[in-house]
């Protein structure tokens, strides 16, 4: 039940601002800079970017509607394009903003050389093929259009050539400064200059209005950049097909990153991966394995009543007709409701699931946003794939993670409730002010909540989310290791893994979410492929790497306040295993 990128179809100024901002130290700061220098330069004389708008149907060619259009239009009239406004991060950097630029329109009655023609335009324009701008010379129509998103070297080669038939309209040109780097949030435009992905679609409204002023985002550049990074690092040291990670505020929703690879540059027209406009992050559907031990945790807490030192008897496995639940990490024993949690019991989250009832794990994962799309801004956004008929059986699998598939997003969200007090707070990709107001629900207690971030702390500290500890910000979180759903079965080779974690646990702020998908194991990980081997110590790297971004300090995990908000009650008991695995 997961949906791939084979599946997914894309749907079809700023001027005299203040960009200052809080200089970070080490790779954001750099980021930031370069960006500063980029926009200055844009503004001044468009320096030397060759950003053209996209083009879209299979990549990189036109549109086949717009082909149609320039066919049937027997004169090139000029396009009128309205203004857009700029899009920028939460501190003010640019991510898109309009730059003037010219067309290029030939009228095929003033031509008298169309050959020769033809070979000068090809040199000013960088063409190797005169032969194919000849063509369109020599076409039936009076005017023609060769190229809508000159660069300024292009017009001035353009003025070179100097011929009679040539004209340069003004228009305008879409750019990223950012590039790659929000290409999934941004989006891109169409050649007509409307919104064909990501915000540039989704707001497309907005962004038209001709009293827009810059449309500022939740993202913060600076923690974007660390996070595309390390979730790089990893896709590649682990050669999984792809990933996604998101950074949300638990508070107020705000996405801070999200980002999905394999990505793209909106500014280039280079072929890329077909599935580099699939966004993983918001589009991508997959069973998320064992996070969801965290919402049946909560769920028995909260709805059932159960206490930390309850527990279930997991001696043996499950058997369900012809179906047979086991645990990986079996301890083959009576297990508490924590020690269920740290060794990740399968057996005892069904069971758990179970005496709470299907009805009551309805109500809560739908209040949690799990049984519903996502509302964040973008267009592209799936339903989630719930089990047709959601009887004992599918209450059971979807205890730990199988039988419902959502998006990361969606998880990141759920997940921030677990830690924020109780409380589902709606994610957005906008900043949060007087228009954006924040829209919450109460989910559970706050005690409850506090329960849970203490077995979050514990999975960390001493159970498979080991590796996505960060000495000094208090990492808490719990692991996901799912087969990924192929057809009508599951494949046993191809694996989902996730870390879904928040820091700083005594006081959480952040939710940090990674996604692997199909990593391999290696030599380092002992072949292993799982959650904890792969997605933890990406959140591990990443934790790190934006705290002193978002002015998290660090503190010592045996300082008095962290003890006494994470250290489970005395009567606890959690017996160690020896030996253990991630």
């Amino acid at each position: 039940m997961s949906q791939s990128a084979n599946d997914f179809q894309p749907s079809a100024e700023l001027t005299g601002r203040d960009l200052k901002r809080r200089m970070p130290t080490g790779d954001a700061t750099r980021v930031r800079r370069r960006l500063g220098l980029l926009a200055l330069v844009f503004a001044v004389g468009f320096g030397t970017l060759s950003a053209r708008t996209v083009q879209l149907a299979k990549p990189w060619d036109t549109p086949p509607a717009v082909a149609r259009a320039e066919a049937a239009e027997p004169e090139a009239d000029e396009k009128v394009w309205r203004r857009r406004a700029a899009i920028v991060d939460r501190s003010g950097n640019l991510l898109a903003i309009d730059l003037p630029t010219r067309a290029l329109m030939v009228h095929r009655r003033k031509v008298k050389d169309p050959a020769g023609l033809s070979v000068r335009l090809a040199r000013a324009l960088g063409s190797d093929d005169p032969a194919g701008i000849e063509e369109r010379l020599t076409s039936g129509r009076s005017s023609v259009f060769l190229n809508r998103r000159l660069t300024p070297q292009q017009v001035a080669a353009l003025y070179q050539v100097g011929d009679p038939a040539l004209e340069l309209l003004p228009t305008v040109t879409r750019s990223y400064p950012a590039g790659a780097e929000t290409a999934h949030v941004v989006g891109f435009l169409d050649i007509e200059h409307r919104g064909r992905a990501g915000i540039e679609r989704g707001l497309e409204e907005r962004l038209t209005d001709p009293s827009a002023k810059p449309l500022e985002l939740s993202i913060d550049l600076g923690v974007q950049h660390v996070v595309r990074r390390e979730l790089q690092a990893s896709i590649d040291e682990f050669s999984a097909i792809g990933g996604s990670a998101v950074v949300l505020d638990v508070n107020t929703g705000e996405i801070v990153s999200l980002v999905s690879l394999p990505d793209f540059d909106a500014n280039r027209r280079e072929p890329v991966r077909e599935d580099a406009f699939f966004n993983r992050a918001t589009y991508g559907r997959y069973e998320m394995g064992s996070t969801f031990k965290a919402f049946t945790t909560a769920m028995a807490l909260e709805v059932g009543q159960l206490r930390l030192s309850d527990g279930y008897d997991a001696t043996h496995p499950i058997r369900f007709g012809r179906f047979t639940i086991r645990d990986h990490h079996a301890k083959a024993r009576w297990m508490t409701v924590a020690e269920i949690f740290k060794y990740s019991s399968n057996i005892g989250a069904a069971k758990m699931a179970v005496d709470i009832g299907t009805d009551a794990q309805q109500r809560f994962l739908g209040a949690l946003g799990l049984l519903d799309p996502s509302p964040i801004e973008l267009p592209e956004v799936i339903d989630p794939q719930a089990p047709a008929n959601w009887r004992e059986l599918e209450t059971m699998t979807i205890a730990f993670g199988h039988g419902l598939a959502v998006t990361p997003v969606q998880l990141a969200a759920a997940m921030a409730a677990m830690v924020n007090g109780g409380r589902y707070v709606a994610p957005t990709l906008l900043k949060r002010g007087p228009g954006n107001p924040v829209s919450e629900r109460e989910v559970m207690s706050a005690a409850t909540s506090e329960k849970l971030r203490k077995l979050l702390r514990l999975v960390v500290a001493e159970g498979t989310g080991r590796k996505a500890d960060a000495p000094g910000y208090i990492v808490g979180g719990k692991t996901g290791t799912a087969e990924k759903a192929i057809g009508r079965g599951y494949s046993r080779k191809r694996m989902i893994t996730s870390f879904a974690g928040a820091f700083p646990m005594q006081d959480p702020r952040y939710v940090v979410l990674a996604v692997l998908d199909e990593p391999k194991g290696t030599k380092e990980t002992f072949g292993y492929a799982t959650a904890g081997w792969t997605a933890a110590p990406t959140v591990g790297r990443i934790v790190p790497g934006i705290a002193p971004i978002l002015g998290i300090q660090p503190v010592s995990p045996e300082s008095p306040d962290v003890q006494e908000a994470l250290s489970l009650p005395d009567n606890v008991q959690i017996k160690v295993s020896k030996n253990e695995t991630l």
